[in-house]
């Protein structure tokens, strides 16, 4: 069954050095960039916010960084301002290689909800497209790696077992933000929705 590998917002942002770093974020560029030669075709998603974005904590006057707003779509965690369109916080990281890149999938650009999985935005009902064009090429069996495993990694490829593709986080080219045990959920979350840790 021919597979694509789905690289999760591997963008400067997330990366040390970046508005949201996630530790050791740049450590699995080289990692990744060894995964696409097994794979038949590589997806990027790419977190692409307006400055007015809902999921900003500077946004809501006296909201602190990484605490929690309900949204009419569910809790939402207030994040620093990043990956905001056009800035070079929201570019891919300088090592990773586009060359064999087939789509980019941009998420995260309409100002009132955030979108952390490749297929959906974060009301699980407004799709990215990525579901069509993976089944209109057959690419059925599907590797997720990038950033971050508890978040964006993890909504990615349950979304995508629930979709009906089998799913594979290869764990040791992601990393994780890990706030407040979301590391640990969100293992367990991926197991129960049918997707493959290796």
């Amino acid at each position: 069954m021919p597979r694509a590998l789905i690289v999760i917002d591997m963008q400067a942002d997330f990366c040390p050095g970046g508005a949201l770093a996630v530790a050791g974020g740049d450590g699995i560029v080289d990692p990744i960039n060894a995964l696409m030669a097994d794979h038949d075709a590589v997806v990027l998603t790419q977190d692409w916010h307006p400055a007015n974005h809902a999921s900003f904590a500077a946004n809501h006057p006296g909201a602190e960084p990484f605490s929690v707003a309900q949204m009419p779509y569910g809790p939402q965690v207030l994040w620093p301002a990043h990956c905001v369109i056009g800035t070079k916080g929201a570019d891919f990281h300088p090592d990773l290689d586009l060359s064999r890149v087939d789509l980019v999938i941009r998420k995260g650009f309409r100002p009132q909800i955030d979108s952390y999985s490749a297929f959906f935005e974060n009301d699980h009902q407004t799709p990215t497209g990525l579901a069509g064009y993976l089944r209109d090429r057959g690419l059925l069996d599907l590797t997720f790696v990038g950033l971050a495993h508890d978040f964006c990694v993890a909504w990615s490829a349950m979304d995508a077992a629930r979709g009906g593709f089998a799913a594979t986080v290869i764990e040791s080219a992601t990393r994780a933000i890990d706030l407040n045990g979301s590391l640990d959920r969100a293992r367990t979350d991926m197991r129960a929705a049918g997707v493959t840790l290796e």
